[in-house]
């Protein structure tokens, strides 16, 4: 880990109560946390984040978005619990919530609740919609993928498939760190915080927002990415192509300097010279007299030799990768940036920083991911509690920390 103290980062001495699981909410809290702010992770006594028990998919989901935080662990259904979360939202500067509609509201620390107490207090709740007729409705990542049109247009003409990561959950967990730090930032000059709210449905049709005008231009319904000829009337060149070992190289030839690269290394003089090939919108109309050419290039080298080939052509490439190629990519790894996180199992191993580059600045790894209630003790010292009282509370329940 990190020797750097979190005082030197953008967000220092912001500080953060997260009421979240799963993605959506700790995304948005470990991207506050890498820059800088004092996240605390306001877990159920006495088991903390259901997150931490998720098998199958969601096995790396506490790992993945909990590092740099500090956790406490309190039972938020006692009168004492509630008392202690009062008492932090008195200096605190941002709340991150992502339970279901009005569950933080029945806790008694809903947005009124907490503002009361503390008026510059920005309150963010990341929920499944914005406000309207769907607001009362749960949703997963999953849910408005479908619902916003991302899996029909990510599979196959009737298979509507999401897409291979949890990118709703992140992008809503991005949209709310930005609505945080404008509210931040408008906080400076009317001294009052404010509600924030981002949700998944409107960060998924967002993402939608391109395909919704292409239609409105032409009058044609988006076709899925995955049916054939989706793309087409766009690039000459611009899909995946078998080596010669049986793996696969995405190539795009996207510009005149990219389609004569590509053409003079093969020595091809009569495809370069070709008139029907001359611009880019000539290639598209004419692509299969070459689109085999292409392939058979390529069904010629190995994805290594290939590789190095289009690197030294300047044209867009890229290998077909799988997650667990990316531990040893030279890119991610260079300069030390990766993260060496250390799993349940024993197993530490590197994953992608925040990606962002600003200033002198190093988004490091200043903490692991917490055990359940691991700062406990010392969140409640800071809050001005001697140990007898700590340790009354402990006794009964209301709050717990590792080995009590």
């Amino acid at each position: 880990m990190s020797d750097q103290a979190s005082d030197t980062l953008p967000l220092a001495g912001v500080r953060v109560l997260e009421f979240c699981h799963t993605i959506m909410g700790p995304s948005a809290g470990v991207l506050l946390a890498d820059l800088g702010a004092d996240v605390i992770k306001i877990e159920a006594a006495p088991d903390g984040d259901s997150t931490r028990r998720m098998r199958g998919f969601g096995t790396g989901f506490f790992y993945a978005f909990n590092r740099n935080k500090r956790s406490l662990a309190v039972d938020l259904k006692s009168d004492q619990g509630r008392e202690l979360i009062y008492k932090l939202a008195e200096n605190a500067d941002v709340v991150l919530e992502n339970f279901g509609p009005g569950t933080m509201d029945r806790l008694k620390c809903g947005y009124d609740d907490l503002s009361a107490i503390n008026p510059r207090l920005i309150y963010c709740a990341l929920k499944g919609f914005l406000s309207g007729p769907y607001e009362h409705r749960p949703a997963l990542d999953e849910v408005v993928q479908y619902m916003g049109g991302l899996a029909y247009m990510t599979g196959p003409p009737g298979t509507p498939l999401r897409a291979g990561a949890s990118v709703i959950d992140i992008m809503g967990g991005m949209f709310a760190v930005i609505g945080v730090q404008a509210a931040l930032l408008e906080r400076e000059t009317t001294g009052r915080g404010q509600f924030v709210k981002s949700a998944l449905f409107e960060s998924t049709t967002f993402l939608m927002t391109q395909h919704m005008a292409g239609e409105a231009i032409t009058g044609k319904p988006a076709p899925p990415m995955a049916s054939k000829g989706a793309r087409a009337g766009i690039w000459a060149i611009y899909e995946a192509f078998e080596t010669s070992d049986d793996e696969k190289i995405f190539i795009g030839l996207t510009s005149d300097k990219h389609w004569r690269a590509f053409w003079e290394h093969f020595e091809r003089p009569d495809i370069i010279e070709n008139p029907r090939f001359a611009t880019n919108a000539d290639r598209v109309e004419n692509r299969p007299e070459f689109r085999d050419v292409v392939a058979d290039c390529i069904k010629e080298r190995t994805l290594a030799e290939m590789t190095v080939l289009a690197d030294s052509m300047n044209i867009p490439f890229a290998p077909v990768s799988k997650p667990g190629d990316l531990f040893d990519d030279p890119q991610l790894n260079a300069h030390g940036r990766m993260l060496d996180i250390e799993f349940p199992n024993g197993v530490t191993k590197p994953v992608p920083p925040m990606p962002i580059e600003m200033g002198d600045h190093v988004f490091s790894l200043r903490r692991q991911a917490p055990k359940v209630g691991e700062h406990t003790r010392e969140i409640l010292d800071e809050l001005g509690l001697d140990e007898a009282a700590i340790d009354e509370l402990q006794g009964q329940g209301v709050v717990i920390w590792p080995d009590a």
